[in-house]
């Protein structure tokens, strides 16, 4: 744990400049909106250890692959989220003198991420080297309401001197990867233009040709009135600005508003982005920033509404779920079904690609209780868009008739991973966004998505599972050999017991959709029948004949589920009896080490214990808790979450809130000492599951809603609402009730502490528990 950031409600606050901690503050002050994101680089110029972060949603590369040893069904590409055109750059000078953070002193420096409002917020004091100190105030936003547009705000206060200030505002095309395989730029600059007080950049994308405008107009104001300065025009290769200098008085505030437009060509025509940029541009000037700032700021409101959870008595649990709730909501709207969440974000380059099984197993549940129910359907329409590719991926893997492998990482459909043990032995990744159309339609009774879209999904994945095993004449049963389960941690395992239960649990709730979809549209079933070329008896008979004999490893004298095949040959030292110095084994042991070693990356077999609860009693799911947990290092920011439910459930309510501790705080504390490459996005919905699920006992059975809370005893109190059938509860839990608050127009049945209840339009139901 690294723990340099204060608590705080609403705020992440940083107080001190330290260099070394600025690339994972980065990180976690990182702004979006959905359609862009900004890491939070400064403004000014910065010669320190630093990763410029600019993205545009969808805009990506696909750079070639780059391995020791090529193997056939390697993916030709890894794709790349593209670090793109710095719009942000505000270079300060003081008398001739570069303001850098780097190089001189700072005082009473205080970085502030505002959640509730969407706001980056730094203040403090830099001594130049000549003595001459200037205070200086810098506030900046990417706008919810005018998702093109991003303003900046900021002051320069000289507090012992009169002297010449200057602002150069720009806009920069000369930009590159830091995880680029061979040290590539990726754009190229095709237009740039600039007049007084505006310039313009139009670049593309190498390959692909994606194209992306980046504007900017400006005002200058001092002591907050606004003033005409003859800007200098500068321009430099695929570099643009404006230079404002003026003499500035002792203790008089000069300041600059620059208000940035970007547009892709996702949403315009490619010759239209420069016309389309100086509009946004131009809009968001018009505007201006209060206005700008304003509309943004109601936008959040209405977020938090559906989405805060409150959690009363215990500020770090309070600061953390808000924390991940914040990153998730502006990484993603629901907006463009093109889009999807990438376990990054819009906060840095790490894992390339923009999906991969994190948003069905981990986002689905937290955007299907929290937001409207097409920005659900609109992240299950993005897999069914990509469903030939899947199909295609799994036919260069030698499976055929309509088989689809969906991808471990893409951008477009088509496998862009290349690490062999992940990209074709990670196969559960199937089963995580078959179950996702499951959990979708049990939350919101959206039958007709399975005629429209999810049958077709539903069919790929089982055709490649009926394949993908095969028949042990020793055991009997069919097996599942050479897999990676979610514990990656274990390579080229055969039988991991969590991808042969979703992989059977796919095949049996495949047969169930076609029975729905046939009941209830004969129509739309014989069509996909007739576009799928779909086998109905033979296929469905095989399926079952699989489900019925599939193999599961079972330790008979410790009574629980095996991981996989021999895992009880591995030596069990606990978690608990490692020396924490080698904590994190993947940055302390060698990888030969780690995958003879018992040690648990993340969730494995209790994943699957977790998404398949209702086929499991409460001493299983005990036993099987009391086996793993001690040998799960936690090292994925999957793991967590999902033992914290776990734990929640079997009453070890200690052990669920450290779990939730640390799925909550692992960026802020960075616990995995990760923070500098980017933040856990798509993990950052597991702690909301962690609180609602957990804590909250929330599950959905046969079209049920029930409930179940149990309360930390580090809490006072805690609340959240979610989206049941499109009805609006929200749940208060203290030490000695539970209330369930209807905002819904329609009376809800649901079951609290196994009692049916019904809850009335707008009442609120109470149930004493101390």
């Amino acid at each position: 744990m690294i723990e340099y950031l204060i608590h705080d409600e609403w705020n992440i606050i940083e107080e001190g400049f330290k260099p070394e901690h600025h690339r994972s503050s980065e990180s976690i002050f990182s702004l979006g909106n959905g359609k862009m994101g900004q890491r939070a680089n400064f403004e000014e110029t910065y010669t320190g250890p630093t990763l410029q972060g600019s993205y545009v949603a969808g805009i990506y590369y696909p750079d070639k692959t780059r391995v020791g040893w090529w193997k056939n069904g390697y993916p030709e590409y890894f794709a790349k989220v593209l670090n793109s055109p710095n719009w942000i750059g505000i270079d300060v000078q003081i008398d001739g003198h570069f303001l850098d953070l780097y190089t001189c002193k700072t005082e009473n420096f205080r970085r502030v991420l505002n959640m509730q409002e969407g706001y980056l917020l730094r203040e403090f004091t830099a001594i130049m080297d000549d003595g001459k100190k200037v205070a200086v105030v810098a506030k900046r936003f990417l706008s919810m309401a005018d998702t093109e547009v991003g303003a900046i705000r900021y002051s320069v206060t000289p507090l012992n001197f009169e002297g010449k200030i200057s602002f150069t505002p720009y806009l920069d095309g000369d930009v590159e990867n830091e995880d680029s395989n061979y040290d590539e730029k990726f754009w190229n600059l095709l237009e740039m233009e600039a007049h007084p007080g505006e310039a313009y950049l139009v670049t593309e994308t190498k390959k692909l040709g994606f194209r992306a405008g980046f504007g900017m107009m400006v005002k200058t104001f001092i002591q907050g009135v606004e003033i005409s300065i003859k800007p200098e025009i500068l321009k430099k290769e695929a570099w643009v600005g404006n230079r404002f200098e003026k003499v500035i008085k002792e203790g008089e505030q000069f300041t600059i508003e620059k208000i940035a437009g970007v547009t892709s060509s996702l949403n315009y025509s490619k010759n239209d982005i420069l016309v389309a940029t100086k509009k946004s541009t131009k809009a968001g000037f018009d505007k201006g920033f209060d206005k700008l700032f304003e509309a943004h700021k109601n936008e959040w409101k209405q977020k938090w509404i559906h989405s805060d959870i409150k959690i009363e008595g215990d500020i770090a649990a309070q600061q953390g779920i808000r924390f991940n709730i914040f990153h998730l909501n502006q990484t993603y709207t629901g907006e463009d079904e093109r889009l999807n969440v990438g376990p990054k974000g819009f906060t840095g380059e790490k894992y390339g690609g923009s999906t991969y099984w994190d948003t069905e197993a981990y986002c689905i549940p937290f955007f299907v209780s929290t937001a409207p129910s097409n920005v659900t359907r609109n992240l299950l329409i993005y897999r069914y868009k990509q469903l030939d590719k899947a199909i295609e991926n799994a036919g260069k893997l030698g499976f055929k008739d309509g088989a689809a492998l969906y991808p471990m990482v893409t951008m477009n459909g088509e496998e862009c991973h290349n690490e062999w043990e992940i990209t074709f032995e990670e196969i559960h990744r199937n089963g995580a966004i078959a179950f996702a159309i499951h959990n979708y339609i049990r939350h919101t009774n959206d039958f007709k998505y399975l005629e429209e879209y999810g049958l077709e999904v539903l069919i790929g994945i089982s055709r490649f599972w009926s394949q993908r095993v095969n028949w042990s004449g020793e055991k009997k049963k069919y097996v599942m050999l050479g897999v990676t389960g979610p514990n990656e941690y274990e390579n080229n395992i055969n039988n991991n017991w969590y991808t042969n239960k979703m992989a059977t649990w796919c095949m049996k709730y495949t047969s169930e959709a076609i029975e729905i979809v046939k009941k209830n549209n004969i129509d739309a079933f014989n069509q996909i029948v007739d576009k799928t070329k779909f086998k109905t008896e033979e296929e469905t008979a095989k399926w079952k004949d699989i489900v019925d004999k599939m193999y599961f490893p079972f330790n008979e004298e410790l009574n629980v589920f095996m991981q996989q095949d021999g895992y009880m040959d591995k030596e069990h030292i606990l978690v608990k009896d490692l020396d924490p110095k080698q904590r994190p084994i993947n940055q302390h042991w060698s990888w030969d080490r780690i995958l003879r070693s018992c040690y648990i990356k993340q969730a494995d077999t209790l994943q699957g214990i977790y998404v398949l609860e209702e086929q499991f009693d409460l001493e299983t799911i005990k036993r099987n808790f009391e086996f793993y947990e001690p040998r799960t290092v936690h090292e994925s920011s999957l793991s967590p979450c999902v033992h914290s439910i776990l734990a929640a459930k079997i009453g070890m309510i200690d052990k669920a809130y450290e779990m939730y501790l640390r799925t909550s705080r692992l960026d802020i504390d960075d616990y995995n000492h990760e923070a500098h490459e980017g933040l856990h996005i798509t993990s950052m919905a597991g702690t909301w599951m962690s609180v609602v699920e957990g804590f909250g006992g929330k599950r959905v059975y046969d079209g049920k809603l029930y409930l179940n809370p149990v309360i930390p005893g580090q809490w006072k109190k805690y609340a959240f609402r979610i989206t049941f059938m499109n009805n609006d509860l929200e749940v208060i839990v203290s030490k000695e009730k539970v209330a369930v608050a209807s905002h819904s127009n329609n009376p809800v049945e649901m079951y609290l502490y196994n009692q049916l209840i019904k809850v009335e339009p707008q009442q609120t139901v109470e149930i004493n528990v101390g």
